[in-house]
């Protein structure tokens, strides 16, 4: 077969380049995953896992520098998930509100912890010089017609 001047002076072909499109979409799926995870874990509680007080009031908590005291149905008390003696909770609370420029305490107490345990908790705090204390309850579902009541949708046959 003869060669021919064009086929020197094409110079080499040019490949067009491809885009692979499943690592692309192995890429997207990993970075979705991570991201679900990471925003999952954003709301954890600093404090012992606890059944909490339902309070229909509650209001979102901002955890952000902020303590955890847990107060379990035991009585016992714990500092940001470790257990700590009253001796040592008073030392922590009086290193807290010397370091910190405004401190928070989140109280994440037991459904079935005594009253009076809180209240002597409370007074610890608020002898230290704390006065920011936040309880931390759960809010309960809303059923039925309270539910259709919260959202305004009237059943079929009703009167507003």
């Amino acid at each position: 077969m003869p060669l021919l001047p064009a086929d020197f002076t094409a110079g080499p072909r040019r490949r067009r380049a491809r885009i692979e499109i499943i690592p692309l979409i192995d890429v997207i799926f990993f970075l979705l995953a991570t991201f679900v995870l990471f925003t999952l874990s954003l709301n954890k509680s600093g404090g012992l896992a606890v059944a909490l007080p339902s309070a229909a009031t509650g209001e979102p908590r901002d955890p952000a520098g902020a303590r955890t005291i847990t107060l379990t149905a035991e009585g016992t008390l714990a500092w940001d998930k470790e257990p700590v003696t009253r001796d040592q909770f008073i030392a922590r609370l009086q290193a807290y509100k010397q370091t910190a420029p405004n401190p928070r305490i989140l109280l994440n107490g037991d459904a079935g912890a005594f009253f009076t345990q809180a209240r002597d908790v409370i007074d610890e705090i608020r002898d230290v010089g704390i006065g920011k204390i936040l309880v931390e309850t759960r809010v309960p579902p809303v059923r039925g017609a309270e539910a259709r009541a919260a959202s305004g949708v009237v059943p079929p046959g009703s009167l507003r």
